[in-house]
């Protein structure tokens, strides 16, 4: 349950920070950020895991996983930002 929590708190911290770094409105809410965040996270997991390859003996928070996180949120909210104004030129 505690693992479940964390995974949320990281989520909205990589989501809202995401969302602070991409210039340009974003309509989303508080639980779509936290899903952005969570999204970005398994995105930066998995470049965490092809560059680095994975420790299932050490799963456990780390500064770096933050920051792919944050990272991994950018490039989902990014192509998000993105597919919404192609739509608003249509």
């Amino acid at each position: 349950m505690l693992a479940i929590l964390w995974w949320l708190i990281i989520g909205l911290v990589a989501g809202a920070i995401a969302r602070l770094l991409i210039p340009g409105r974003q309509p989303m809410g508080l639980l779509m950020t936290m899903v952005l965040g969570l999204v970005g996270s398994i995105i930066g997991g998995l470049i965490s895991w092809l560059l680095f390859g994975g420790n299932l003996q050490d799963p456990g928070f780390h500064p770096a996983g933050l920051f792919l996180s944050i990272l991994g949120a950018i490039i989902v909210l990014g192509i998000y930002v993105a597919y919404v104004q192609r739509e608003q030129v249509r």
